[in-house]
């Protein structure tokens, strides 16, 4: 069958299934189907007095799992049910992908010489599929080669309805071009190979792409690592059925051509590798690892068409090294599929429905269920402890509990409490073998890594046996365990039931570094361990460690993981680098009050995204406990969806991620199942308003250390916006930093600019990337007016602002004396800076520092005076020639203005000699200027440098990325030796695509004041200085 765990417990599915006089002819006709097929008799009295369940167990220890299969189905079919039949190749597909399928083709071909359409697969298999009209011939070959995986394909019915998505696949975004590069992309065990089958098999039956491809290439990267090198003509003959292949024929025309490369990642290719290497004829032979790069990076065959299969953690930045992809995503598993797989397992209606129940309340297991073999996994995990009488809702809440229940009962027989020692040694044996995998970045071994850990020939058959090892396809025996979060489990075991360093592999590393790799995700499998790590220490899974291996575990893992946690709390360099969302999952399934509140407090500052119902539960389990929390940045989205519809929103994100290309494409390929379960309904959102509520939003007010807060990237509705700002409006929210960035808030502005009025202590805004509406403006501009708002920094970067909104912040610049500090870059503002100016030479106005430029995304903090001053290089302000006047008289008119950055506007020389007159005169107060990639050449330089000499209060000079050339510099440097230069910080950076930015702090110079660099103050932007 297409799983190699399905066969299993599947004969035994379907066997029960039988009626009682069914069940018995079924044994009578067994000696006679065996007999025809040349197989060896079971004996007649173990077939006589077996049941159901020992009839399927005497099929597989007697027969290979394909040859079980066959005389099954051969039986099936002269006992009149077919039905049977159907069900199982059905439930099958849609439940677990067929890794295999070029093994059942070379059966078919040879029986079929009159082809139209050819598929070839792998090396040297071949599958020859005919038109309908000879059906009656496909019939008489399955009646010779009854197996059932041929039987799955032919007989699956591949309707007009379902064909039309396949047809899709190749439809492009673009209109007009066709679509000749599609990206396939899904978790492991999605599905992916099982998709492909059946659009070839599709195709095949001339449903899709009849006028488009004449030859299908099926290419298994599993096998193409395993050949020599080797040319694509070769691959071409060793694949035909005939001794010659006509392979200038095929080639002749490329456009007609389909090559489907399936699991691409498992070839270990970059597509990264010189073009020197490549090769561009057909019969040139290359490693595989080359002639697939040659074909996919089309220097070979260009005019082809590619499917190419990725695991979805492998492929991330696959698409930006094909040519012109179309992203496809496959989902998984719908809730019908996940009934069905339920219902194969549980034979009885009421455990049916419990089962599904405990699943569907559980987002955790849910999403396990969306992948076909993990959901078979969750399905068996809760099956052995009802069968046990444990309860599965009380034993299994915990991700780590389920994968416990399942290993543990699959080593333990089942008229037994506690295993042997020969399923504790082989158990240990894949522990041992698991954490090398992970260590080494191997899924796959030989029976060489299987002796080194413990696992002897002896037990390879028994571990096949129970599936928990599968033998992997290839000329040299190799095996996989069943998936990679079992292989991960495993591992997370091994930590528990030795020291590393106890393991023979010098790859091993310890519980500490495990745990650093895991949060910051530098390896990409790692998905699990973590979380397992953790989950083992939870009381419970101890205690049935214990039991199951008869003696205490390794104690020291407790230790170990909150020293690491310590390091992490008091290395702040590693902060932009740690998932804490893996943290809060990890500490969720370990589930120790005291261990959790000792680990949070470590935490100081948090930043992390929340996606889904169980993202907000673990991040308010571990929020609550986070008593030394300084900063605290999260994004929401896809979590308050009821009430977006129907209400006014401000803050649309502006220059978000377009998600079309990764457009969420899953075909409908199982229809709705009949099953007793019902649907539970789909989360509960006073669960989710209750965790927001809660832990998440109190943490602004019980949190006496909390500074500054950062929503980014979020869409939030009436309810949670409400929540939110009714916190920060509490008089013991000490918050002092608001930043509230590319956010969707389903609710009028003025609630949020309210909260400005309430709070005190709030003294910085930053809404960076919220588009602001006219009436947005007004209401912040009212809010600013208001003689209890604090605000004193105001961060406009990105809000849509355009010339007329100026009017409104020049009122307030007028006005209000607490506003000192004002960033409007990246906005449309032109005509309108001629008013911010006439505001800026107001007597009244108190601004003292004013950015507006354009320039890519990139902040970074500037030390001018022993004050910090926080500004954005992310600025597009299209400032005119006829600005620089306007400028320069509030150079010579502000008292207050001591930071200006005109950065990345088109200055030149011209504009800046417009300045520098207003620079040089006594009364200008600029300290900090900021001119960088502002056109500027050496000419300019002349008229700054005579700045410099004349001017005693500019202290920080910034001219990154401007052309000025040896001879600027050369003028620059004259001044800064001169007597009455004071200039503390100069960047001179070249204009180099790609050229590192760092700080140049002048000091040393007759005339130069010097200093020793100081630590800035900590900020919730990573510091940045300027280009030197």
């Amino acid at each position: 069958m297409a799983s190699p765990f399905f066969s299993d417990f599947g004969l035994m599915w379907y066997l029960e299934e039988l009626k009682k006089k069914e069940f018995m002819k079924f044994k009578e006709l067994l000696k006679q189907e065996t007999s025809h097929l040349g197989l060896k008799q079971i004996p007649w009295a173990e077939v006589k007095r077996a049941s159901r369940e020992e009839l399927a167990s005497l099929l597989l220890k007697h027969y290979e799992e394909q040859q079980a299969w066959d005389v099954t189905f051969r039986v099936f079919q002269r006992i009149d049910r077919g039905d049977l039949c159907e069900r199982a190749t059905r439930e099958s597909t849609g439940a677990w992908g067929c890794g295999g399928t070029w093994l059942l083709t070379a059966r078919l071909a040879s029986g079929l010489a009159d082809t139209t359409k050819a598929i070839h697969f792998g090396v040297g298999m071949t599958l020859e599929v005919i038109s309908g009209s000879r059906e009656g011939e496909i019939q008489q070959c399955l009646a010779k080669e009854s197996i059932a995986t041929i039987h799955k394909h032919f007989y699956e019915n591949i309707t007009q309805e379902k064909s039309k998505y396949l047809e899709l696949l190749f439809t492009s975004k673009k209109p007009g071009k066709p679509s000749h590069t599609v990206l396939l992309k899904g978790n492991q065990g999605i599905g992916k190979t099982t998709f492909l089958t059946k659009l070839m098999l599709a195709w095949s039956k001339g449903l899709i792409y009849q006028d488009r491809f004449s030859y299908v290439f099926y290419l298994c990267c599993q096998e193409l690592k395993q050949l020599p090198a080797t040319s694509l003509a070769e691959l071409i003959t060793s694949a035909w059925p005939d001794t010659s292949a006509p392979v200038s024929e095929i080639l002749a025309h490329p456009e007609k051509l389909l090559f489907v490369v399936d699991s691409f990642e498992e070839l270990g290719c970059n597509l990264r590798e010189p073009e020197c290497e490549l090769c561009r004829d057909w019969v040139e032979a290359r490693p595989p690892r080359l002639l697939l790069s040659s074909l996919l990076r089309r220097k070979m065959v260009p005019e082809c068409s590619l499917l190419v299969t990725v695991d979805l953690k492998a492929g991330q930045g696959l698409e930006d090294r094909l040519e012109d992809p179309d992203i496809r995503m496959l989902r998984g598993f719908h809730d019908s599929d996940i009934k069905l797989c339920i219902c194969s397992v549980f034979q009885d209606v009421h455990r049916a429905t419990e089962a599904f129940s405990i699943i569907q309340s559980n987002e955790q297991f849910l999403a396990l269920c969306r992948l076909p073999v993990l959901c078979w996994l969750v399905c068996t995990a809760l099956k052995h402890e009802t069968d046990r009488g444990k309860g599965a809702a009380r034993t299994c809440q915990r991700t780590t509990a389920l994968y416990s229940s399942f290993l543990f009962n699959l080593f333990t027989p089942r008229t037994a409490d506690s295993p042997g020692w020969q399923g504790q040694a082989q158990l240990h044996g894949l522990c041992s073998l698991a954490v090398q995998g992970m260590w080494t970045d191997c899924f796959m071994f030989g029976d060489k890594d299987l002796g080194r850990n413990g696992i002897g020939g002896s037990d390879v058959p028994a571990l096949l046996e129970l599936r928990i090892l599968l033998r992997c396809q290839g000329s040299e025996p190799s095996y996989k365990l069943l998936h990679s979060s079992v292989q991960e489990f495993c591992t997370a075991l091994f930590y528990l039931l030795k020291s590393p360093g106890h393991h023979p592999h010098p790859a091993m590393g310890g519980t500490q570094d495990l745990l650093l790799i895991f949060l910051e995700k530098s390896r990409a499998p790692w998905v699990f361990l973590g979380c397992f790590l953790f989950g083992l220490l939870h009381e419970r899974e101890r205690q049935r460690l214990a039991a199951f291996f008869g003696f205490q575990l390794c104690s020291e893992v407790k230790q170990q993981l909150y020293q690491c946690l310590q390091c992490l709390g008091k290395a702040r360099n590693r902060h932009g680098k740690i998932i804490y969302l893996a943290l809060f999952y990890s500490l969720f399934e370990m589930q120790e009050e005291a261990f959790v509140s000792q680990a949070m407090g470590l935490m100081q500052e948090l930043t992390f995204s929340i996606l889904n119902k169980t993202d907000l539960e673990v991040s308010a389990y571990c929020l609550k406990h986070c008593s030394n929390l300084r900063k605290l940045g999260f994004s929401v989205q896809g979590v308050f969806k009821e009430e977006e519809k129907g209400h006014s929103s401000v803050g649309l994100p502006v220059g978000g991620p377009d998600l079309r290309t990764a457009e969420a494409w899953m075909p409908p390929w199982t229809p709705p199942a009949r099953c007793p379960c019902t649907c539970p309904s789909q989360g509960d959102r006073q669960t989710r308003l209750q965790s927001w509520r809660g832990p998440v939003c109190s943490v602004l007010t019980n949190k006496e250390l909390l500074q500054t807060l950062q929503v980014k990237d979020s869409t939030l509705s009436e309810s949670a916006v409400t929540t939110l700002f009714n916190q920060l409006k509490q008089p013991n929210c000490l918050l002092q930093n608001l930043l509230i960035n590319s956010v969707t808030v389903h609710c009028e502005s003025w609630l949020l600019f309210e909260v400005f009025t309430h709070n005190p202590n709030l003294k910085h805004l930053n809404l960076t990337s919220t588009s602001l509406c006219r009436n947005d403006v007004k209401f912040l501009c009212s809010m600013l007016s208001h003689p209890a708002c604090n605000v004193v920094e105001l961060v406009l970067i990105n809000c849509k602002l355009t010339a007329d909104d100026c009017k409104a912040f020049a009122s307030i610049l007028m006005d209000s004396r607490k506003l000192k500090q004002l960033n409007l870059a990246s906005n449309y503002l032109k005509k309108g800076v001629r008013t911010l100016c006439k505001a800026l030479c107001h007597p009244d106005c108190a601004l003292q520092l004013l950015v507006r430029r354009k320039d890519t995304p990139v902040l970074h903090i500037a030390w001018v005076s022993g004050e910090i001053y926080t500004e954005s290089t992310l600025a597009l302000c299209y400032l005119s020639d006829w600005c620089w006047d306007y400028l320069a008289e509030v150079l010579l008119t502000s008292k207050s203005l001591v930071h200006l950055d005109l950065s990345t506007n088109t200055l030149r020389d011209e504009g800046l000699k417009v300045l520098c007159e207003a620079l040089r005169y006594p009364a200008c107060r600029l300290q900090a200027l900021c001119l960088m990639q502002c056109s500027i050449t050496a000419g300019g330089c002349g008229d700054l440098a005579e700045v410099l000499t004349s001017n005693g209060n500019l202290r920080s000079l910034q001219l990154g990325g401007n052309h000025v050339g040896d001879a600027g510099v050369k003028l620059l440097c004259g001044a800064l030796a001169q007597p009455s230069c004071h200039l503390e910080n100069l960047g001179v950076a070249s204009p180099l695509e790609g050229a590192p930015r760092a700080p140049l702090r002048v000091s040393g110079f007759s005339g130069g004041t010097e200093q020793q660099d100081a630590q800035a103050p900590e900020t919730f932007f990573p510091p940045l200085r300027d280009s030197s």
